[in-house]
């Protein structure tokens, strides 16, 4: 069960990050798993660009193995920021912001007995 009033995790990586030989996504939503958080979802940019200001691309073939990732994780605030120093070290480049959200609903789709 989550409270009304929860929080959104939102990072933003580079798809050919990596952590320990492993995308670095994988790794974060792994972690997120592991520290019992709500749920954890990654999505794929098209384009971005971030604190280079290199631009990251689908349109040209050499940049688009490096296409913007947001992974987004909604749960308490106190799960949350008891999350981000398990994955701060691992994110030598990115961002991560954290905005206070209304849950409507957390369903696992099984039905209660």
């Amino acid at each position: 069960m989550l409270p009304e009033d929860g929080h959104l995790l939102r990072i933003f990586i580079g798809e050919s990050d990596k952590y320990d030989g492993k995308p670095l996504y994988e790794w974060i939503v792994q972690q997120a798993k592991l520290q019992r958080l709500a749920g954890a979802t990654v999505l794929r940019g098209l384009e971005g660009f971030g604190a280079r200001s290199r631009i990251h691309t689908a349109k040209i073939l050499r940049l688009s193995e490096d296409l913007p990732l947001i992974i987004e994780i909604v749960d308490t605030r106190e799960k949350i920021e008891a999350f981000l120093p398990v994955i701060d070290h691992a994110i030598t480049e990115g961002l991560a912001t954290i905005e206070k959200v209304e849950i409507r609903f957390y369903r696992s789709g099984e039905k209660e007995v």
